[in-house]
């Protein structure tokens, strides 16, 4: 998953009778609304450059007008792009003609849409089997395969149902089946869950990272809502008037906001709940592997620790304070280090979201050793660090600096 499975170069898209007429004046910084005002074309996208991974989920994510349905459909070129190039799994998208378009979307793509976008006169069994019917799979095993993917999406028992039968969430399950059945590399989702209730959207969410757990699909997935956002995405895009603001992992996007807009998404964000230990822990070098209690405080005396972490071959065992070891006295000095001469203290998983572990790490003095499952000792979860991030950003740019001139200048 190192090498870009799908690749977005200079991507530009205007709206109007002669898009290529207000290139220019895109690469000379004029805004988006006075392009509109002046020559009534419509900015959609403008130089987005992204890459995406084979088998990873890559959300794109932006307020009303930002370009993101926009995006989402020039991978399969239900939008022409203006400029730009599309890389998919080495295939230049925009050489495809009009046959070969047609075959690489029924074979290589599927999408699940916002309101669902099922047939009405079809029950639930061929609507899920409608892809596959259109590439002209026999209807036996196209119908095993719609009722493996129903079984999959927990709908079993609803062959016969017709979508005004089923409620919201019904219904988008049936929607993800049927793109799943197709077993396209590759699934578009656009506001796919955004029409639910509240409880139903978590609930598919739920459902779509256990599927992808088993199925390592390539999920292009639209939304609005940053929470959505950093639950279900490996990678987030976040673009603003059809410009792209950041791309990065959700930890990179909460840490390190690229600018005002991107900081005003994360800023109600409880980071928290979203951040986890892998995100902020440090590495550490306090480590010893002495076998004796002597030996212990040697080296920790030695280095001028106040703490170390005892590793054996068999991974983490302990911490190990001077304190606790100097009141080890006459021949227990040369006993093996055994669980009896270890602190007292939890260790906590890279998985661990900051608000499960928040109370183990402001009850310590000294940083949590964070321990993966392989019991591999693998750094340290500082307090100082989990109280950063509840520390509001502050960080001076040239937009700052300009309203403060021109505050300045209206009051003098």
């Amino acid at each position: 998953m190192t090498n870009a499975f799908i690749e977005i170069s200079g991507l530009y898209k205007i709206f109007g009778r002669n898009p290529d007429s207000v290139i220019e004046r895109i690469h000379q910084g004029e805004s988006k609304e006075r392009i509109l005002a002046e020559t009534a074309h419509t900015v959609g996208l403008k130089d987005v450059n992204l890459t995406i991974k084979q088998g990873e989920v890559f959300v794109i994510m932006g307020l009303s007008g930002s370009g993101k349905s926009t995006l989402i459909r020039h991978f399969n070129r239900l939008i022409e792009p203006t400029l730009g190039t599309i890389i998919i799994d080495n295939v230049d998208v925009m050489k495809l003609d009009s046959r070969s378009l047609e075959q690489f979307r029924r074979q290589r793509m599927s999408m699940v849409f916002q309101r669902f976008g099922l047939l009405p006169h079809r029950n639930v069994i061929h609507n899920i089997a409608y892809g596959l019917e259109v590439q002209g799979i026999a209807k036996k095993e196209r119908l095993n395969k719609a009722r493996h993917w129903l079984e999959m999406v927990g709908l079993d028992g609803y062959q016969k149902h017709y979508p005004a039968q089923l409620s919201g969430g019904q219904q988008q399950r049936v929607g993800l089946a049927r793109a799943l059945c197709t077993d396209a590399d590759i699934l578009l989702m656009d506001e796919a869950f955004s029409a639910l209730d509240p409880l139903i959207r978590s609930e598919m969410q739920d459902q779509l990272i256990e599927l992808q757990q088993k199925l390592h699909k390539t999920i292009i997935f639209i939304t609005h809502d940053l929470d959505e956002a950093l639950r279900l995405g490996d990678r987030i895009a976040i673009l603003k008037d059809g410009w792209l603001v950041q791309q990065g992992t959700p930890d990179e996007i909460l840490l390190d906001p690229a600018d005002d807009y991107v900081e005003a998404f994360v800023k109600d964000v409880n980071r928290a709940r979203a951040l986890t230990v892998d995100a902020i822990m440090s590495p550490t070098t306090n480590t010893i592997i002495a076998k004796t209690v002597d030996e212990a405080i040697i080296q920790i005396k030695r280095r001028g620790l106040a703490y170390a972490y005892h590793i054996t071959e068999n991974g983490y065992q302990g911490r190990l304070t001077q304190t606790s070891l100097l009141q080890v006295i006459g021949d227990e000095q040369n006993c093996r280090l055994c669980r009896a001469h270890y602190e007292t203290v939890p260790s906590v998983s890279p998985d661990d979201a900051i608000e499960s572990v928040l109370d183990k790490t402001m009850l310590y003095e000294h940083a949590l050793p964070v321990v993966d499952e392989q019991g591999t000792l693998i750094g340290e979860l500082e307090k100082k660090t989990v109280a950063a991030i509840f520390i509001q950003r502050e960080k001076p740019d040239e937009a700052d600096k300009n309203r403060l001139h021109q505050d300045l200048d209206q009051a003098s």
